[in-house]
């Protein structure tokens, strides 16, 4: 195994202590900054050996995270992708999330400007929560749950 500069640890030792990284993204990270391929792969074991990177761990909390604010599991997976999370890992951080049900369903209510929206306007809704994540599934059930609430109100 090959010895990281110290400069190329310190750097990663830096940039850990502003937030969390999976062990693909610091070493993308510490690359663009100039540190060589071999250094940063080398600080980055070392990194997890010392358990200050753990990719499960990091994978959980990007999920988390995107979820609270709204997100679906597929810009949750976009996420994950972007911060070099492996991929055997990203089913387990999804599984932990709660069903998004509620979550779909108050957001399709917040896109819809009016108790009674047309065919546009529910399109158009539903583009909405497409691009925030959601599967189809998820919003058909959200407005067809939206329907039955809203002819029980009739």
């Amino acid at each position: 195994m090959a010895v990281a500069s110290e400069n190329t640890k310190k750097r990663a030792f830096r940039m850990l202590e502003r937030r969390d990284y999976a062990r693909g993204e610091l070493i993308d990270r510490l690359v663009k900054k100039g540190e060589s391929l071999e250094d940063a792969e080398a600080a980055a074991d070392r990194l997890c050996e010392l358990g200050l990177i753990n990719d499960e761990n990091y994978a959980g909390i990007v999920a988390r995270h995107y979820a609270r604010k709204g997100f679906g599991a597929a810009r949750i997976k976009q996420e994950l992708y972007r911060r070099f999370v492996p991929r055997e890992l990203w089913d387990e951080a999804l599984s932990e999330l709660p069903e998004a049900d509620s979550v779909v369903d108050a957001l399709l209510r917040t896109k819809l400007r009016t108790d009674d929206p047309g065919p546009a306007e529910l399109k158009r809704a539903a583009d909405a929560l497409r691009r925030r994540g959601y599967s189809w599934d998820e919003i058909k059930s959200s407005i067809e749950r939206f329907d039955v609430e809203r002819n029980a109100n009739l």
